[in-house]
């Protein structure tokens, strides 16, 4: 197969989170308070484009930068090379965790930076405020990236949206009937399917049952699956340890969910639409839905270095990877939505777009990117204390047994 798919990174369990809640920064980056009283470092953004130093050195998500040599036909960085002279070295990063610390030596001057990696990195000052002015494809990415709380802080753009997807719920046709329309069948106590439901391996897929009962039980008072105080907590880590019993195995690794579907090993549970693809072309008879309860899901930003030795093809870099062909190449390859719009005409797959809903904004309206708890609840509230990350990875490690 040609596509790696998004869970070549097989860590991205612990990885690709989203820290949401923004702050006043200014226009220019300048300092304000963000969650927990984090401030935005004063740190000024490129005024304008001047020449190339020869070189960008990338940190990226394996996947996203391919010269060729992993397959000839998969090359979006050989001709960027010779049309601006700046020679491209990338480090495959194997966490957000990583990325981080890899970001601060400064040694780095851009990094395909997903959502939790993003804020940390702009509260840290890693990270320079984006002119997008000299970054002329950015006037075509979907509205829906531009400006979110994963790559913005009060209006100023940190970063260059790349592509984005949702977590899905996928079933075997010829098991599980009827066709499932809720997450409410990968939780019922009473399940027939009990030891072949599959649920994704990370703290963070304690939003997954969050959301659920956000949609089901609005008692508990839950408007953010990621904004959970004590009694929301309980209720989803219950809810996550029952389910427990009807787990088969928890996946990390796309081949590995692949190969349990169609060995039917697992018939049901949390996906993403590349692993529904690569599935479906091996011949295991899957479908995938977003529930009725909506999903969680990820963004990732592109965003440059405010110690940047090579600031100029840095910028060079981020307008060529969301430049319509790259950016086309990079979401077959990767098996995303891509960011640009004008992407969809450049696909070699003319039904890319529509199969990853590139274009559906009502579709995403439905998907709750994934975002990092932190004690001051992101809903807003300030009469409580929401669970942080930290509570979240020790209650999974207790889930799981």
């Amino acid at each position: 197969m040609r596509h790696t798919g998004r869970a070549i990174i097989a860590v991205l369990a612990a990885g690709v989170l989203t820290l949401a809640g923004c702050s006043d920064g200014g226009e220019d980056g300048g300092s304000g308070s963000g969650p927990g009283g984090m401030s935005v470092p004063k740190i000024d953004k490129l005024g304008s484009l001047g020449a190339g130093e020869g070189a960008v050195n990338v940190i990226a998500w394996a996947g996203y930068v391919e010269d060729g040599s992993t397959d000839p036909k998969v090359d979006w960085v050989t001709g960027f090379e010779k049309e601006t002279g700046c020679q491209v070295n990338t480090k495959v990063a194997a966490t957000s965790d990583e990325m981080v610390t890899l970001m601060k030596t400064g040694e780095y001057d851009v990094v395909s930076a997903s959502g939790d990696a993003s804020l940390r990195l702009i509260y840290g000052g890693d990270v320079a405020p984006v002119n997008t002015d000299l970054i002329s494809n950015y006037q075509e990415v979907f509205e829906g990236l531009k400006n979110k709380q994963w790559n913005s802080v009060d209006g100023q753009s940190y970063g260059v949206p790349h592509g984005r997807g949702a977590n899905l719920l996928m079933y075997r046709t010829d098991v599980v009937k009827p066709a499932p329309t809720s997450w409410g069948t990968v939780f019922d106590p009473n399940s027939p399917y009990q030891g072949k439901i599959t649920a994704y391996d990370s703290p963070i897929y304690i939003a997954d049952a969050a959301l659920y009962l956000m949609k089901t039980k609005p008692e508990l008072g839950i408007k953010s699956p990621y904004a959970l105080d004590d009694t929301q907590f309980k209720a989803a880590t219950d809810l996550l340890t029952q389910q427990n019993k009807l787990i088969g195995e928890y996946w990390s690794d796309y081949t590995k969910e692949v190969q349990a579907f169609k060995s039917g090993n697992s018939v049901l549970g949390t996906t993403w639409q590349i692993i529904v693809n690569l599935s479906k072309a091996d011949k295991a008879p899957v479908e995938a839905v977003l529930p009725t309860e909506g999903a969680t899901g990820w963004s990732d930003t592109w965003m440059i270095s405010s110690k940047a030795k090579h600031p100029n093809c840095g910028y060079l870099w981020m307008n060529h990877i969301i430049s319509p062909k790259a950016n086309a190449g990079v979401a077959e390859w990767f098996g995303e939505a891509p960011a640009n719009k004008l992407s969809c005409a450049e696909t070699v797959d003319k039904n890319h777009c529509a199969t990853f809903h590139a274009e559906d904004e009502a579709y995403f309206a439905n998907v709750w990117y994934w975002t990092t708890p932190v004690p001051q609840c992101l809903d807003g509230r300030t009469d409580v204390t929401c669970k942080d990350y930290a509570a979240w990875t020790q209650a999974w490690t207790t889930i799981k047994g």
